[in-house]
């Protein structure tokens, strides 16, 4: 049966709907659970260090998986993964909700980390692979986009009302909504036109879980790295495993027929200043805010409260999303990036070092405001600028590492945040997120006073063809894209 013209396009537009609103409770994980924290350690009598583990075990799930994420893909099928991550997001949530365990809901943050690692960027692959290219496909990523900006407010706002019932209502509420994404997507995420191709291999698992079980690793270390001698001497031997597994890691790549990450990528400087710029920005940000939702719960303000507080820090980029790009493109991506990451550390530097107890929202609001133009700034210029001098067939390999180091970021800086806080309280946690910050204004100034000049042979080296026919992520390549 032939289906009209428009029949098709609402087709279309209800899959792209679908994958929007999966994009959406993706991203209100992250905020929705830096709300819930204190009250999550209070609940389950955690400690600062412990209770971190809910943002930085997602973020280290999330940047550990994305690699092998896509070899899975390429080998069982967009459809398939995206479908059963669903399913398996949707069980993680209802586990941390249900459990005492501070080692279970860790573990679910993890598996929810997981997840998101291979619904995000498969939901995209799926959108560029089902919507005609132009226009419609243009304002298709744009929606896409534009709820995943949108799902850091939403969450903000969603667990400051479930919060003041219960934590456990907001590390619920996504497995119902998962589930309804799941029938939808039964219906209407198109099957793949070739079954699996063959079996994963060796190399990727080995590299995939040596990346993921480092950094858990590192994460543990740098979060007991202030704490008892017992601790330290834990945190010692945690180092020496994380080291140990990136070795394991090197050699598992170097020996790859078709390794997870390609290594021209390293030498491309765009990319790198791009990639370590979005880690500090991404990182410190995180951290911030880790230290702020700490700080306010300690002085007595309710989630609902802290929530509010914390908007003007994330509701620029969702009011700006659809136009970010515009934005980058006006200033330029590396002007952008440079004031951005000016603004992020004047923001940090902003927040109220004194007493607690006097923090109010006209205090807040200077700090908070300069984070939020951080980010409507530098965030989509420092992806643009990642990709933009990368070949066609590796931009989207070259996406992929840079959200690895957007996630791993997150994941390790608050996790040394977490400790300082624990050991000395707002300040010294407060000295390492701006450092954090001017690390990364340091890397986009450099980029801004020696612009990027390919030479033939980076040029050459970049431009070789890759074997397989994927990106490092298992998407079509934007050249297969094209072909196809």
């Amino acid at each position: 049966m032939n289906i009209p013209s428009g029949g098709r396009a609402r087709a279309r537009w209800a899959l792209v709907s679908v994958l929007a609103a999966n994009m959406l409770v993706d991203a209100l994980e992250v905020s929705a659970t830096l709300v819930a924290l204190p009250s999550v350690g209070s609940g389950l009598g955690l400690s600062a260090t412990r209770a971190q583990w809910l943002v930085s075990g997602f973020a280290a799930g999330f940047g550990g998986l994305l690699l092998l994420g896509g070899r899975l893909v390429e080998r069982l099928g967009r459809r398939r993964v995206y479908l059963a991550a669903l399913l398996a997001f949707a069980a993680a949530s209802l586990a941390g909700a249900l459990t005492d365990s501070a080692l279970l809901l860790t573990a679910t943050r993890v598996v929810k980390g997981f997840c998101v690692a291979l619904t995000a960027p498969t939901g995209l692959a799926i959108i560029l692979s089902a919507v005609p290219e132009g226009a419609e496909r243009r304002r298709a990523v744009s929606v896409y986009s534009f709820f995943g900006a949108a799902g850091f407010c939403s969450g903000l706002l969603l667990s400051g009302l479930l919060t003041g019932s219960s934590w456990r209502w907001t590390i619920a509420f996504p497995a119902p909504v998962a589930l309804l994404l799941f029938a939808a997507g039964q219906r209407l995420v198109p099957r793949d036109g070739d079954g699996p191709r063959g079996r994963l291999g060796r190399h990727p698992v080995v590299a995939g879980s040596a990346l993921t079980g480092a950094v858990l690793l590192l994460v543990y270390a740098l979060s007991s790295l202030a704490g008892s001698a017992g601790q330290q001497r834990c945190a010692a031997a945690a180092f020496a495993g994380a080291l140990l597994l990136g070795a394991v890691l090197v050699r598992a790549e170097r020996t790859a027929p078709h390794p997870l990450l390609r290594t021209e990528l390293l030498r491309h400087a765009p990319l790198l200043r791009s990639a370590l710029g979005a880690a500090a920005l991404n990182g410190s940000y995180l951290g911030f805010l880790l230290v702020a939702a700490l700080d306010l719960r300690r002085a007595g303000w309710s989630s609902w409260q802290t929530a509010l507080a914390f908007l003007p820090a994330s509701a620029p980029l969702a009011l700006s999303a659809l136009h970010s790009g515009r934005i980058a493109a006006r200033l330029g991506p590396a002007r952008a990036v440079a004031a951005g990451a000016l603004a992020a550390p004047a923001g940090y530097a902003l927040y109220p070092h004194g007493g607690a107890d006097g923090v109010g929202y006209a205090d807040l609001l200077p700090a908070m405001s300069f984070v939020g133009a951080a980010f409507v700034l530098a965030f989509t210029a420092l992806h643009l600028q990642a990709t933009a001098t990368v070949p066609a067939a590796l931009q989207p390999a070259a996406g992929g590492l840079y959200q690895t180091c957007v996630q791993l970021g997150a994941a390790l800086t608050t996790a040394l945040t977490s400790a300082l806080y624990a050991a000395g309280g707002r300040s010294p946690a407060l000295w390492l997120v701006t450092a954090v910050g001017l690390a990364g204004a340091c890397v986009a100034l450099r980029g801004l006073l020696h612009p990027f000049d390919p030479s033939p042979t980076t040029a050459g080296s970049l431009s070789r063809p890759a074997a397989p026919t994927t990106d490092g992520r298992g998407h079509p390549s934007a050249s297969t894209r094209k072909a196809s």
